[in-house]
């Protein structure tokens, strides 16, 4: 510490202060830590800023990263002062509405201030480090070094190994939205009472909502689209679904279960038919107990056993889960082996989202949409380009190219794009071509 200035941040690194907040939980797995704000200093809080995407829409300032970085040094040093005296005041966040399923809905989005995003992300690095010790297995969603394609593959894996079974497929009901909040802090007294850390999560969970010029502030959930919000989601979810699932559930079934949950989207697997239907008549009273309600018409139970491939075996098996129907085939040897494709639902509202986008820009030079729509391509392949949905990215391709045509037709009545102009055009322009590669990574078996 020679020669170091009062006032200045620990040499300590923001990863080694991460490290020892998880040791200390993981030493202390029944006790609840009520001393962590203080690893939270301006070092701190430059490892979140430089955390936080910068490209995201402006919150209700209208502030965006790059004004904010204008003046960093201040910024955060007043952020930090703000934060650690209980002065910080949460802004409402700005709603906005995404696509939801096949596009013929939508879903709610909060957009919370840069600054906001900011402190977020800073507290859930804190609470990430706490409960990452806690977290089960069987949950993927937001969490480091996990995946939805890592929550696929354990999904196959496990089918497989069990040779199929029974699916109980889940929906919850607005779950960011009915999220109950005297529950979320019961779950959360038992391992983090930091007083600085709550009063914060307070305030965000009060803060409200800024829609049609009015603010909202709902008794209940807590906003997507929220830095926090996925780790708050997880902490919810862990204590409703998964250590229940696994500590009171699993001991009194007969055969074999297991769960893979990303965020609130999440599937039960079991081998035998009774325990499916069991857990199927206790889940919506267990989830009714945390306010909160399966939708009747999209949780269903689906059998989902190995085909035996018989002439009358003709019942239909699949189910949907992370944008993937899931389904069984016969590889090219012939054997049985669970397969998956595109969603419906969610191949519809791509193609819809493709649409409008070469309708809306279809008089920019034809240079500038080549180069925007390889991007969107090549973001749709980075995720459902994997084996075995090559016919379905294929397919995908091909109906971007069809729709890039016809609105290339319509920029004018006079100059026609005849399919003949457009092949040529694709010779120039050509659209990237799909790569499906196996899922990366050696997941266990989540049956036991």
């Amino acid at each position: 510490m020679e020669g170091k200035m009062p006032g200045t941040s620990s040499p300590t690194s923001v990863s080694t202060r991460l490290q020892q907040i998880a040791e200390l939980a993981r030493k202390m797995p029944q006790a609840a830590l009520t001393t962590l704000a203080h690893h939270m200093d301006k070092e701190f809080l430059h490892e979140a800023y430089r955390r936080t995407r910068k490209d995201g829409a402006v919150g209700i300032d209208h502030q965006t990263a790059a004004e904010y970085a204008a003046n960093l040094e201040t910024n955060l040093q007043s952020l930090l002062d703000r934060f650690k005296s209980g002065q910080y005041f949460a802004p409402p966040v700005r709603r906005v509405y995404i696509p939801k399923g096949d596009g013929s809905k939508t879903r709610p989005i909060g957009i919370p201030t840069f600054e906001d995003k900011v402190l977020q992300r800073a507290v859930a690095m804190v609470l990430e480090a706490v409960y990452e010790q806690e977290f089960l297995g069987c949950s993927y969603g937001f969490r480091p070094g996990r995946s939805a394609h890592q929550a696929l593959l354990a999904l196959w894996k496990g089918l497989m190994d069990m040779n199929g079974g029974w699916v109980l497929e889940v929906d919850i009901q607005k779950f960011f939205d009915t999220l109950d909040h005297g529950h979320l802090r019961t779950f959360l007294d038992r391992r983090v009472r930091d007083g600085v850390l709550r009063r914060a999560i307070d305030k965000w969970l009060k803060a409200g909502v800024l829609e049609a010029g009015q603010i909202h502030r709902p008794e209940d959930g807590t906003p997507q689209g929220g830095v926090v919000s996925p780790i708050l989601a997880n902490v919810y979810l862990h204590e409703v679904l998964d250590v229940w699932f696994e500590s009171e559930v699993k001991p009194k079934l007969k055969g074999l279960a297991f769960a893979i949950r990303y965020a609130d989207d999440f599937v039960l697997v079991f081998s035998s038919e009774t325990d499916a239907r069991r857990v199927m008549d206790v889940l919506p009273k267990r989830f009714g107990k945390y306010n909160l309600t399966l939708h009747p018409e999209k949780t269903r139970l689906v059998k989902f056993e190995r085909p035996d491939g018989g002439p009358k075996d003709r019942e239909p098996r699949s189910f949907d889960l992370l944008g993937f129907t899931h389904f069984w085939g016969q590889s090219l040897k012939g054997n049985w082996v669970v397969l998956k494709r595109t969603a419906a639902s969610r191949f519809s509202r791509a193609m819809k989202a493709i649409a409008q986008w070469c309708r809306t820009h279809r008089h920019l030079d034809v240079a500038d949409q080549h180069t925007t729509l390889s991007q969107k391509l090549r973001g749709h392949y980075a995720y459902y380009g994997i084996t075995p949905n090559g016919a379905a990215v294929s397919r995908f391709l091909h109906a971007v190219e069809r729709t890039w045509h016809r609105w290339l037709d319509r920029r004018s009545q006079r100059a026609r794009m005849t399919w003949a102009k457009f092949t040529m055009l694709l010779k120039r322009y050509p659209l990237p071509r799909p790569r499906v590669r196996p899922i990366p990574g050696i997941v266990a078996s989540p049956v036991t």
